[in-house]
């Protein structure tokens, strides 16, 4: 049944930039360390402390501008955004308002085998705030009391603002997986959402169909995964609709999703827009950047993910399927393309790495660049199948105890004395043994169905211990029984 409302929303994403340092300070950014270690006077807000920009954080931005369609501008300020809270002991906030560093652009996103463009507002640079961490509730509702960690006050954030162009919790997030994608590509951010590395705000309201005006919208904070984002957004659209058809009246506020309960719960009312009382932050200079930098930065564009998604099928005649899920990371396409520099066999990497290595990796929870299995061990696992050395069902066994030992597959296989018999005298004891102990299928073979040679190959294989060249089996049999 088709809807009577149209959802409209839109995103809020905030990207933790990927530097060394804060963004106007010499402060570690490293996830991770020990609360408040991570901390000097400029970060923390001290009397006298002055700030000073983050060069790389402003490369960075203008780098993901370009890869997404949109107008660096020449001329950009920082601003103070000025709010009390905890987790900012400057009481103010470092960003950018009125003149952000980025405008426009778009990004093409495939639902459900239709490309849609997501137009963008803005892309903007400012400072992150500390993390707060409750004692007895998830939140700070309900917390018996909450400390304050300022590591993460002072990180370069980029904040990604979009038109309100998304008209599904599904298109959320797709996009938000594509720009994840794009991100990690591009090396300005991890994009790691349950670490906080990227998170996402959302605008959503509802309207009859047809209708231009805008309907009541309530913003959804701080999602932190892909599935979240889809389901939270879900569930505020059934809110939304259950209001509009009960005849109640939609309130302005902030809610979050509950993970537990699959609800969204009011966090506070925002009937008015906050007056945050921007001015242009005085210890700070214009952002000016010139042509010749701006093209620099682009020639740093390496191959995005649809063009490498588009290559893979056209180049190495891979499915889109097999494509997608090998641009699914980046960590993951560049151990695909270091093993095609070593061997250009790009069918069969692929079926090793999509097949047991995934397999594996999923098993122990494990990324692609948490394992010791060098490129040129694909290779080499591959070249022995081609050779007769091993066969199929042997390498699975190995490449899992090279994964489990983190010893070289020449080694896993010399020691376990797992090569596979190509030998004709050899093999033709394990031959003859099996058609002895078969004589059923022998007798139906001989009567003409000939497909029961599987059978007996399997047989041959089983005696083995799967060391057989299955080939020359079926050969030896055929002569056999012939």
């Amino acid at each position: 049944m088709t809807s009577k409302y149209e959802t409209v929303i839109g995103l809020e994403i905030h990207a933790q930039l990927s530097t060394e340092s804060k963004m106007f300070c010499s402060c570690s950014t490293k996830f991770g360390a020990e609360p408040n270690t991570n901390i000097c006077e400029v970060c923390t807000g001290q009397p006298g402390a002055l700030p000073k920009t983050n060069k790389k954080a402003i490369e960075l931005a203008i780098k993901t501008g370009l890869a997404l369609n949109c107008k660096i501008e020449p001329y950009s300020v920082f601003a103070r955004k000025n709010y009390f809270y905890p987790d900012l002991p400057k009481a103010y906030q470092i960003s950018q308002f009125d003149l952000p560093i980025i405008t426009g652009g778009y990004l093409e996103i495939e639902v459900e085998g239709k490309k849609k463009k997501i137009k963008l507002t803005r892309i903007h640079l400012e400072e992150d705030a500390g993390k707060l961490v409750h004692k007895g509730a998830e939140r700070i509702m309900g917390s018996e009391e909450s400390l304050v960690d300022y590591n993460r006050g002072g990180t370069p954030l980029m904040e990604i603002v979009t038109e309100p162009d998304i008209r599904s919790p599904l298109e959320a997030k797709i996009f938000m997986e594509d720009l994840a994608h794009l991100l990690q590509y591009l090396g300005v951010c991890d994009a790691k959402m349950e670490q906080g590395s990227l998170r996402c705000d959302a605008n959503i309201s509802i309207r009859p169909v047809g209708q231009k005006e805008l309907g009541t919208r309530s913003e959804l904070k701080n999602m932190n995964s892909f599935r979240f984002v889809q389901m939270g957004l879900t569930a505020e659209v059934a809110r939304h609709t259950e209001l509009k058809e009960s005849g109640e009246k939609i309130i302005q506020e902030t809610r979050y999703f509950d993970t537990k309960t699959h609800e969204t719960k009011s966090m506070r009312s925002k009937e008015e827009a906050h007056d945050y009382r921007y001015f242009p932050e005085p210890d700070l200079i214009t952002v000016e950047p010139d042509k010749e930098w701006i093209e620099e930065i682009k020639t740093t564009i390496t191959e995005l993910p649809e063009k490498k998604k588009e290559r893979y099928t056209k180049e190495y005649g891979l499915s889109d399927q097999a494509a997608e899920t090998l641009i699914s990371t980046k960590e993951l396409s560049d151990y695909f393309e270091s093993c095609l520099k070593i061997e250009k066999k790009p069918k069969e990497i692929t079926n090793w790495i999509l097949g047991d290595i995934t397999a594996y990796l999923k098993a122990k929870n494990l990324n692609i660049k948490d394992i010791n299995l060098p490129p040129g061990e694909v290779i080499e696992l591959i070249k022995l199948i081609e050779k007769g050395t091993i066969s199929g069902k042997i390498a699975k066994e190995v490449i899992v105890k090279t994964l489990n030992t983190g010893k070289t597959i020449k080694d896993i296989v010399s020691e376990s004395g797992s090569t596979q018999i190509s030998n004709e005298d050899e093999l033709q004891k394990i031959v003859e043994e099996a058609i002895k102990n078969s004589p059923k299928q022998v007798e139906q073979y001989k009567s003409g169905k000939k497909a029961i040679i599987g059978y007996l190959v399997g047989q041959v294989m089983k005696a083995s211990k799967g060391r057989a060249n299955p080939g020359l089996a079926n050969k030896l049999l055929k002569q056999q029984l012939d």
